[in-house]
């Protein structure tokens, strides 16, 4: 019957054009209704989400705890005497080592001149650029230390 229909169809071309009439507005409509499904491709339980830029600077470390920290490095230092006894070469004074560990921490990393230049040469190279862009010249003298604190903070 199929057959006999599309025979008569081909010949006139009826069923081909019923068929594309009846199939377009279906197609359109799909077409339309589409929009919300292109938009949820990628995402979804196992989508990946566009991850977000990383911060420029770290989060500040917690405050360290003193009592900690002389524990721990009397561990170290005990540690460090028994590894010397097994070896046989003499114990270390861990109460001595102790105290000087736990005396130099309290103050800042003594600062090598060749990073103050160099820091220096960084920052008259960005007033270089600011001048160009048409900005106003940093004070150099007063960035530079402001960019060494930043530096020593952020290696403590």
């Amino acid at each position: 019957m199929v057959l006999a229909l599309s025979m008569i169809g081909m010949k006139s071309g009826y069923v081909l054009a019923a068929i594309t009439l009846l199939a377009l507005p279906i197609a359109a409509t799909a077409f339309a209704n589409s929009g919300p499904a292109w938009e949820g491709l990628g995402k979804g339980r196992f989508g990946l989400a566009p991850m977000p830029p990383p911060s420029r600077l770290p989060p500040p470390s917690p405050p360290i705890d003193r009592a900690l920290q002389a524990a721990e490095a009397r561990q170290m230092l005990e540690a460090k005497s028994y590894r010397r006894l097994r070896r046989g070469e003499p114990p270390l004074d861990v109460e001595a080592e102790l105290a000087s560990l736990l005396a130099a921490d309290g103050a800042p990393p003594p600062l090598d001149e060749k990073l103050r230049d160099e820091i220096r040469e960084l920052v008259v190279a960005h007033n270089e650029r600011r001048m160009r862009g048409g900005q106003e010249p940093l004070d150099v003298a007063a960035e530079t230390e402001r960019q060494l604190e930043d530096f020593i903070r952020l290696g403590q």
